[in-house]
């Protein structure tokens, strides 16, 4: 089941949601579940997880119109209710523009325990337009209005049969319900079940009927599935095509799982073997009680099957994470001497900043590097030698970059403190020239290599321009880049520098990225809540590495992957 639509506001602009990449299925990002590589890691110590994983889809009906103007751009937040009361995010949806009875795209992926009760708790909130070039995960809740609450046990909602689904009726907070015909809230539940099998399709429109009054339409392209009860949950959706009644959109990948239905799949494939379109329809309405068949056509301009592994796939067959890091040692950071700097070492072995986001995500990412050798870099610090460096060694070597172990990491920038004067500007290009080096060096002799680069800040980049054309650059390697903001400073470029809002980076020269490989997290949003700082860094690291390797049709070993699903079955 597909739709074509006209409305930028709806598709282009619509808040947190966009393509995962050219020939990426959506990649589940909720933070309160474990990931592939978490699993994994539990998986490699003996610590089999004992449970399922659930998607929810969500969609509403007849909710509060806050909008004068307008209707409400409705967005979602699911939480878990923990057994002291408090509420833990699950994940948040897309927002949709200028609807009450929204079809969110995003799915909520959850961990569903057979032996717990797990209470869920759904707040609807209408979001201010003035955010509307946000990732959602930015969103202050307090900044938006609510729309109103729902909640159940996630047992309750029906998973014996595909396609049922649990309307929740919405009210105030805390149950009150002094406020009625807040509107209905539906959650579907389905298991998610690992599905290599993937096609991936080229749509393209004739002839679509005009909407705009001086321009012609941009249209973008829903596709849902058609659930058991009759109704259908939006898939995917793909990127605006700006003033074109013609429009050819870019490849989509979509799995096994996402389509459910052998037949739907067929169908396509039948497009593309005989060349024809497929023609749009107008759902019949109250009033008219027929359908209307539209003059505008689809047509399925490339159907090819292919299969998608996922990351336990690459990593239990070799596949490394070669973990990098550069520290920022200019003078905005304070005299390292003073408790009030964010590079003070203090003598209880409490850890700043700096030491904190180290740790915890070396000691991650270490876990898929085999040799625990890492380079290690400052920047804008005066050495030794009394210039100002963009990229020195932390350990002081003129010649050897790399040091042992996250602990030679820690050590090394400790004895950097004591032998560099904190100088600037913040300058990035440098830094991540010399770890795309050396993971272009490294398609020479392995493509089994990935390469991730963190970067601790607490400045304003001097040198955006520069910085976003190194990214673009490496866009093509494998290298993902992870960067904190440590302090108060105003981190509004690196938001630019993550391209969350869907737009990719474009250099100087008018050269687009080829993917998004930048995560950004300002400490400050991330201390004293429930996410933790490796959490929000890591989340989309899985799905850059699988963008990379699908891109290059990179594949994992055979024998290791039999023995990995062999393993999943197992358990």
């Amino acid at each position: 089941m597909g739709g074509c639509f006209s409305d930028v506001r709806g598709g282009k602009q619509a808040v947190g949601v966009g393509l995962t990449g050219p020939s990426m299925p959506p990649m589940p990002t909720s933070d309160a579940t474990l990931n592939d590589a978490v699993d994994h890691l539990f998986r490699a110590r003996g610590l089999h997880q004992l449970f399922t994983q659930l998607e929810l889809s969500l969609s509403g009906s007849r909710l509060r119109d806050r909008d004068i103007i307008s209707k409400s751009d409705p967005m979602v937040v699911v939480y878990t209710k923990k057994r002291d009361g408090t509420l833990e995010e699950l994940g948040r949806t897309e927002v949709i523009m200028n609807s009450l009875d929204p079809a969110w795209i995003k799915k909520i992926t959850v961990a569903y325990h057979f032996e717990i009760v797990q209470p869920l708790i759904f707040h609807v909130y209408d979001v201010d337009t003035k955010y509307y070039n946000l990732p959602v995960k930015t969103l202050k809740l307090n900044d938006q209005e609510f729309l109103g609450e729902g909640g159940c046990v996630l047992s309750e909602v029906n998973m014996t049969k595909q396609g049922q689904s649990l309307t929740l009726d919405l009210h105030n907070r805390n149950g009150n319900r002094g406020l009625k015909n807040l509107g209905k809230l539906t959650v579907h539940a389905e298991e998610t079940v690992a599905s290599r099998n993937a096609i991936e399709v080229i749509f393209h429109c004739s002839r679509l009927e005009n909407k705009d009054l001086f321009s012609k339409s941009d249209p973008f392209l829903r596709i849902s599935r058609i659930v058991e009860n009759g109704g259908s949950v939006p898939i995917c959706k793909t990127e605006v095509v700006d003033n074109n009644l013609n429009p050819i959109w870019r490849p989509l990948c979509l799995t096994m799982q996402q389509f459910v239905s052998k037949k739907s799949v067929a169908d396509l494939e039948k497009l593309h073997k005989q060349k024809t379109g497929a023609s749009f329809i107008l759902p019949s309405s109250a009033q008219h009680g027929h359908e209307k068949v539209l003059k505008g056509q689809l047509f399925v301009d490339q159907f090819c099957e292919k299969q998608l592994y996922s990351f336990i796939d690459y990593v239990s067959s070799g596949f490394e994470l070669n973990f990098m890091v550069a520290v920022d040692f200019t003078a905005s950071n304070g005299n390292p001497r003073t408790p009030d700097s964010l590079h003070y070492i203090d003598a209880s072995g409490q850890f700043n900043a700096y030491q904190q986001v180290i740790m915890e995500v070396g000691e991650v990412i270490q876990f898929y590097d085999s040799d625990r050798r890492f380079p290690a870099w400052g920047f804008g610090g005066r050495i030794i030698d009394g210039t100002i460096s963009h990229c020195f060694n932390l350990n002081g070597s003129a010649s050897c970059v790399e040091v042992e172990g996250v602990q030679g990491i820690m050590a090394a920038y400790a004895s950097a403190l004591n032998h560099v004067a904190l100088a600037g500007p913040t300058l990035f290009g440098q830094v991540i020239n010399n770890a795309a080096k050396i993971a272009g060096q490294s398609l020479s002799y392995s493509s089994c290599k990935y390469f991730v680069l963190l970067i601790i800040t607490d400045g304003v980049l001097t040198d955006l321009q520069e910085t976003k054309d190194a990214l673009v650059r490496a866009s093509d390697l494998p290298l993902s880049i992870l960067i904190v903001g440590a302090g108060g400073a105003d981190f509004k470029q690196m938001e630019i520098l993550d391209a969350d809002d869907g737009c990719r980076l474009e250099s100087s020269t008018g050269r687009v990225a080829t993917r998004d490989i930048v995560q950004f997290v300002p400490m400050r949003e991330v201390r004293g809540g429930q996410t933790s700082v490796v959490q929000a860094l890591l989340q989309e690291l899985p799905g850059q590495f699988l963008t990379y390797m699908r891109s290059r049709d990179t594949k994992p070993s055979a024998v290791n992957i039999a023995q990995t699903s062999a393993s999943h079955a197992a358990i």
